[in-house]
């Protein structure tokens, strides 16, 4: 952990904070610490309200969150440029969206594609899914342009998260940004590019001239964690579309005077699109099944929850703080 005169400590979570609101400090956290005479190491007494956060269902849990970093401006999506997978990279804008944060899609590896034809059609498709708002940029290590166009996003004021699967050249391209080689990478196959899964802690990077980074180990499971805002962002076209249905709660499936149906019958939406965003809506809502399901066997109350909240919120400072 790093402290606001520039030392770094190890710290441990206070044993209050943790049975009293079961929050973990994650890369990217506030948070107020102190230094107790009898300890060589910092205990967290807080972590402060977050700005922004990535979230997942832990893969190990079937109704509880895992907080992957906070207070972030930016998420960019990792993919490689020679082989988008556009049902992955639609996941992941869903959680890069929910976020709250700037979203940008960076193809890598454009160096290694068969041909320039074939980096534009990546660039092309993946446009096509991130919709008008959402930048997305190929990323070549003999294209110092390519680099300077991402790094231009990140600016000194800004931190950057870097999502995607293990192998699709994040840690390369957090040293590209950086300007130095303060990532391990692994070896590329010639046959199809893959690289080896080489990052296994969480770490903030310096942007050469710019932010930060945080180059996060890959990400496999990808599931939902209260993804409705997320969704929403995603898939734009199709809210936009529902928007003009008859019915406020229509499921765009066989209901009268349905807009979406009706753009996919016109060729104006397509019907694969329509089945990801149905398919999404629905396992989301099952996941918040299942959450608020938990809440009850618990005996949760969302006064309670809101009451933690606050006095989190609330908590007195004067100590070190990340």
């Amino acid at each position: 952990m790093r402290l606001t005169d520039g030392r770094t400590l190890r710290c441990e979570h206070a044993t209050a904070l943790v049975k009293g609101a079961p929050v973990r400090a994650v890369i990217g956290d506030i948070v107020e610490v102190s230094q107790p005479d009898d300890h060589d190491t910092g205990i967290i007494d807080e972590v402060e309200p977050r700005r922004t956060q990535l979230v997942r269902k832990d893969p190990a849990e079937r109704s509880v969150p895992q907080v992957l970093a906070a207070n972030f401006d930016l998420v960019l999506v990792a993919e490689p440029a020679g082989q988008v997978n556009l049902k992955r990279l639609e996941r992941e804008l869903v959680l890069a969206h929910g976020t709250g944060a700037d979203v940008g899609v960076v193809l890598t590896k454009a160096d290694l594609a068969a041909s320039p034809d074939e980096v534009e059609c990546a660039v092309a498709e993946a446009q096509g899914l991130a919709g008008s708002r959402v930048l997305v940029l190929a990323e070549s290590k003999r294209d110092s342009a390519s680099i300077e166009r991402i790094r231009s996003l990140i600016a000194p004021d800004r931190m950057a998260v870097l999502i995607g699967k293990s192998g699709v050249g994040k840690s390369s391209l957090v040293n590209l940004l950086a300007g130095s080689d303060v990532r391990q990478v692994g070896t590329v196959r010639d046959g199809d590019g893959k690289g080896r899964h080489t990052t296994v802690s969480r770490a903030v990077v310096p942007v050469a001239g710019g932010g930060f980074v945080v180059d996060m180990p890959g990400v496999r499971g990808l599931g939902l964690w209260d993804a409705d805002a997320g969704i929403e962002a995603a898939f734009s076209d199709v809210e936009e579309l529902a928007a003009q249905c008859r019915f406020r709660d229509c499921k765009h499936e066989d209901e009268p005077g349905c807009a979406v149906r009706a753009a996919v019958e016109a060729g104006e939406l397509a019907p694969a699109r329509l089945a990801s965003y149905q398919g999404l809506k629905r396992e989301n809502a099952k996941m918040l099944e299942r959450r608020d399901e938990a809440r009850h066997l618990r005996g949760e109350k969302a006064s309670d929850r809101r009451k933690r909240a606050a006095g989190r919120r609330g908590a007195g400072g004067g100590r070190k703080r990340r």
